[in-house]
Formats: structure tokens, C-alpha cells, sequence
């Protein structure tokens, strides 16, 4: 099972140096930085044979960040319970936390760039009372937020200084898998740590959201990590670490960094005090794996399914329909790597853009104008797939036996469509039986969703299904392309057609 950690919990490091001067051999190259940016050189070729005199520079630019946390509480512990009343009346309790991080100075004047949730409250309730970032010389600051971004996980800080030691942003677009990069934070609180290790992968994807594409790393990150820099060998921030992949929370060997050509253009809006608009085109999608592009006739990981449209939004004005795939956004290729939702994001609200998709095996091109995309808590609310409705048993909903692919169904009625939560004016079957030995029954199928169209054509009875299921079989395909109700919500699913 996999479990993705953000890494919160601490860092401290720092000092008051400003740029230094390395002495290496013939042959080495020296960062073009700006005045007064820390610099580092390393030998034509390759890695040194110590990072030493590069973290020396470095690490004075990276602090530790620490919250204070006010936590009101009830203290009845019959709250909530039909014993509440023998707890009294309700006595709000306040308690005290604590949460640690890490971050990086990137100006003289002390901008500080850490993760969202390295700041935000950790509990429900909680209210974040102070922010202190503390330099390696043990030196603090009470920090002011400047602005955050709960999307991308980054925020920007301001502590009030001169002459601090600062790093840069580097190019994160010339990464390449194999490159040295060295991590420096402040895991488990144990104080200023580095680790070194080589990009294992860039544009890695992990599920996380629109704006969902990461450096992944081998190097040692654990909790505590969070906001702490990843640096190049030239001593450029081309990472913020941010989470790691692992079932037991600790270090396993795949960290993730937020990679610098993502968080630079959002950190200079938050400096400015700005807030970040990202595009919306207002459509739920699915990747195209390999069943569901044999379903379509289509190439797999090569493009997004159209599941859903969010009325009104720029899709739905566009002409997009449910069961589109969108393969390109404005030129630029639609895959696992370079989702839609994240190519959409980067585009700025109110342009437009030609969208290529495949529609009943056709390609054609239409035009959207691009929205604004709402708040996150906004989104989980369209996205959400919920329902346990009844539904009637094969006995008393007339079932019409085995339709070809591991399921039992009965025609929609006005009746069973309030049972199972449709929406009155929907169409389709309602599955009462799925053969759990079947590829519908491992796809997750169950009684009470309804099956609204085959391979896009709808369909009404389990005569209808058959038929279509016939002619996809016919016509060499494996599999047949299931949009499948469940609740107010629906998906494409692809199913496997029995031999």
C-alpha cells in the first residue's frame, strides 16, 4: 500500500554570512548569480568529491520554522454521545501545540519560502498564533505571513533583517534524471541535516491535484523536511521537499520536491500580495489506461476522458460533451506526465484556447474560453462520488438476467430511481447482481448504480447491452466502455468482454 507523508515537523539552520569565494581547481565554473546570492562552484564534469564547502555556503540560508497553536476544546468527554448531558455543561478547554518545519531565505531583507502546511494549523480548531523561524546561529525571527497558496502547498514569509544570507532559484526545466542534488532540513527535529543523493525522476505524478508534478528524489527526506530546499550542484534552489512516499512515514528512498520552475512565478505573486488565479475549463476526467483505450479504439495514456461537465463552466460553453477526449491544449500534448488539469491550471484565466479531442472516434478542434478555478473545498464538493442507496432485490425489481458481461440488471422506473438517489430524469439500467468472479465485479461494480450508456450509446434494457457488447467483440475489441452512475455522481468504466 502506498502512503504519501508531508514532511512537517522541523529544521534549523542559518547564519549572518553573505557570498563566499570557493577555490577550485582549474577548470571550475562559478554560478552567474545575482549581487550578493550565495554562489558555488563545482569541477567540469562532475560531482565533487565533497559536498562540504558547498553546504557551508548554503546552509546559513536555510532556517527552522516553528509555530505556536491555540487548540479550544470541549471538555465533556460524553460530547456528541447520548450520555452528553451527564458531562455537565460544555467547558472549552485551550490547549497548547507545537508544529515544525523547514525554509530557505531567498532576499537580503528576509523573504522566507516554506510549504503551506508547514504554517497552517495541524489540527481542526487550531488557530496559529506566532511563526518563528530561527537561524543556524540560533538567532530569531517572529515571522509575518505574506501569503499562501494552499494549491501548490507553498507560502512566503517575511522576517525583518539586513544582510541575511539568501539563495536563488534555479532552472528546474534542466533537470535531468541521474543529476546530483543535495537536500538540506531539519528531519524529526534533530537540527540542521544534509543528504545527497540523484534526481530519480522529474514531472512525477503522485495524485495529489491540478497542480500535481514533482522532482522525485533518492535522497534521505523525512518529516520535518518540509519546505526545505533541494539544490543543484551549481547551489540553486531547484526544489522545495514537500512529501515522501512511504508506508511506515519514514525515509524509504522517494521524496518529492515542488520543483522550482512551478513555485518561483507563485512566490513572486505572494511577495507582490498577490493571490494566484489558475484556469478552469469545469469537467471531471479520467486517464485513458490501457482498457479503457482499447474500449475507445484510441492509444492509451494519450489524452483525458470527459466524465462529467460542471454546468455553465467554460467546457460545457465550449461544446465539450461527456465522453470527449481531450488530447491536446493548445498544442500541447495531453498525458499521465502533463495532465489536463495541470496544463489547464498554468493558463491564465480568460484566455483562449483550442482544445483537440476525439469524439465517436473523430477528431475536431474547439475553442474554450478558459475560467477561474474556485477554491479547493469548492472542487471536493464536484468531485465527490458518494452513495449506498438501496436498491430493489433481482425478485422484486424484475431483473432481466446475465447482460454478457458478469451483471444482472433491471430497467430504471421512476420508483428506483428515487431509491438509488437518480436524478428523475435519467436513463439507463440498474445493476442487481454483479458475478464477483467477473472483470465488472473486480471493477468495483455493485447493485444499485446504474448503467447509462456502452462504448457511448445508451442503453435501456439488458437486450441492449448484449448487443452492443456483441458489436465491440465483433469488431476485435477486448473491452467495452461502461458510464456508470452511482448517486449524483458518474464514471466511464471500462469492463473486459467475457470469450
Amino acid at each position: 500500500m502506498r502512503y504519501v507523508y508531508a514532511l512537517t515537523t522541523a529544521l534549523a539552520l542559518g547564519g549572518a554570512a553573505t557570498a563566499l569565494t570557493l577555490n577550485y581547481p582549474a577548470g571550475a565554473q562559478t554560478a552567474q548569480n545575482e549581487p550578493g546570492a550565495i554562489q558555488a562552484a563545482v569541477p567540469r564534469g562532475g560531482a565533487p568529491m565533497s559536498f562540504a564547502d558547498m553546504v557551508a555556503k548554503l546552509q546559513p540560508a536555510v532556517v527552522n520554522i516553528s509555530t505556536t497553536q491555540r487548540i479550544t476544546a470541549n471538555a465533556n468527554p460524553f460530547a456528541g454521545t447520548p450520555f452528553e448531558a451527564f458531562g455537565g455543561p460544555a467547558r472549552p478547554s485551550t490547549q497548547r501545540a507545537e508544529s515544525l518545519g523547514s525554509g530557505f531565505i531567498i532576499s537580503a531583507d528576509g523573504y522566507v519560502v516554506t510549504n503551506n502546511h508547514v504554517i497552517s494549523a495541524g489540527t481542526r480548531g487550531a488557530v496559529v498564533e506566532t511563526i518563528t523561524v530561527t537561524l543556524a546561529d540560533r538567532k530569531e525571527y517572529k515571522a509575518r505571513l505574506i501569503g499562501r497558496d494552499p494549491a501548490s502547498d507553498l507560502a512566503v514569509l517575511k522576517i525583518e533583517g539586513a544582510n541575511l544570507p539568501f539563495v536563488r532559484f534555479g532552472d528546474s526545466r534542466q533537470a535531468r534524471v541521474g543529476d546530483w542534488i543535495v537536500a538540506i532540513g531539519n528531519p524529526f527535529g534533530l537540527g540542521g541535516t544534509v543528504t545527497a543523493g540523484i534526481i530519480s525522476a522529474t514531472h512525477r505524478v503522485t495524485g495529489g491535484g491540478a497542480y500535481d508534478r514533482f522532482i522525485q528524489t533518492d535522497a534521505s527526506i523525512n518529516r520535518g523536511n518540509s519546505g526545505g530546499p533541494m539544490f543543484d550542484l551549481q547551489g540553486n534552489v531547484i526544489g522545495i521537499n514537500s512529501q515522501i512516499l512511504s508506508p511506515t512515514g519514514g525515509n524509504v528512498g522517494i521524496g518529492f520536491a515542488i520543483p522550482a520552475e512551478q513555485a518561483k512565478p507563485i512566490v513572486d505573486t505572494l511577495m507582490k500580495g498577490g493571490a494566484v488565479s489558475r484556469g478552469y475549463l469545469g469537467v471531471g476526467t479520467q486517464d485513458l489506461t490501457s482498457d479503457t483505450a482499447d474500449a475507445l479504439g484510441l492509444p492509451k495514456d494519450r489524452g483525458s476522458l470527459v466524465s462529467r461537465l460542471e454546468p455553465g463552466e467554460a467546457a460545457e460553453k465550449a461544446g465539450i460533451r461527456q465522453g470527449d477526449v481531450i488530447v491536446r491544449v493548445n498544442g500541447q500534448d495531453v498525458t499521465p506526465e502533463q495532465s489536463l488539469s495541470y496544463l489547464v491550471a498554468n493558463i491564465a484565466p480568460g484566455s483562449r484556447v483550442a482544445l483537440d479531442l476525439i469524439r465517436d472516434g473523430r477528431p475536431q478542434t474547439v475553442t474554450a474560453t478558459i475560467g477561474k478555478r474556485p477554491p479547493e473545498e469548492q472542487l471536493a464538493g464536484f468531485n465527490a462520488d458518494d452513495n449506498d442507496a438501496p436498491v430493489p432485490n433481482d425478485e422484486d425489481g424484475g431483473a432481466t438476467g446475465n447482460a454478457s458481461i458478469g451483471v444482472a440488471v433491471t430497467p430504471l422506473t421512476p420508483q428506483i430511481a428515487r431509491s438509488i438517489g437518480a436524478d428523475p430524469a435519467a436513463r439507463g439500467v440498474v445493476i442487481t447482481a454483479v458475478d464477483a468472479s467477473s472483470d465488472a465485479g473486480t471493477k468495483g461494480l455493485r447493485r444499485g448504480d446504474l448503467i447509462v450508456s456502452i462504448n457511448r450509446t445508451p442503453v435501456a434494457s439488458a437486450a441492449d447491452i448484449a448487443r452492443l457488447v456483441g458489436q465491440a467483440k465483433s469488431a476485435g475489441r477486448k473491452n467495452v466502455l461502461l458510464f456508470v452512475q452511482r448517486g449524483p455522481q458518474g464514471s466511464f468504466i471500462p469492463v473486459q468482454i467475457p470469450n
